[in-house]
């Protein structure tokens, strides 16, 4: 059975405990359901089926479980392993030193998207599919790669670091 990734927005401790948000995925008839990080990335296996399709089961269960849902977006185990493979940021130009950030969107954006310039230390790198890399120096000005990230591609995106994704990619 294939492996999946389910990459909630805005999931926090706070607002979320694990074991809940577990036992909402397994309701939705997805096995092997694990947790990672508390903070949103939720591991499982389903019968092979469309991303979409996943998504919406994933969102209706959460609904019904928890009484409310996280946008969530889904990738398949084995892309984010291909993903990191091919690890796309040195040929993005990637600053070694910068901390690494992916943002995932349910599809492609149009192709014409320009990207923001770089803006205190933050730089969307480019789009590969419907995944956005970037790059950002940590500031005390807060996270300013969200607020950058958010002004170009809205909110109905997530975003996760390289390390998260890896983490994410091996369970």
């Amino acid at each position: 059975m294939p492996r999946y990734i389910a990459l909630l927005r805005g999931v926090s401790p706070m607002n979320c405990k694990m074991p809940e948000l577990k036992a909402a995925f397994e309701s939705a008839g997805f096995s092997n359901v694990r947790t990672l990080l508390s903070s949103g990335n939720v591991a499982f296996d389903a019968r092979s089926s469309a991303v979409p399709t996943l998504e919406r089961k994933a969102e209706a269960a959460m609904e019904q479980a928890l009484g409310r849902s996280f946008y969530t977006i889904i990738r398949p185990q084995q892309h984010l392993q291909a993903l990191l493979a091919d690890d796309p940021y040195p040929g993005l130009g990637a600053d070694p030193a910068a901390k690494r950030v992916v943002s995932f969107l349910r599809a492609a954006p149009p192709s014409e998207a320009a990207l923001p310039p770089a803006v205190d230390g933050a730089q969307m790198l480019g789009v590969i599919g419907s995944e956005v890399f970037s790059t950002y120096v940590p500031s005390s000005d807060g996270p300013v790669f969200m607020r950058l990230i958010e002004k170009t591609f809205g909110k109905d995106i997530t975003t996760r670091t390289w390390d998260t994704v890896r983490k994410c990619a091996a369970a």
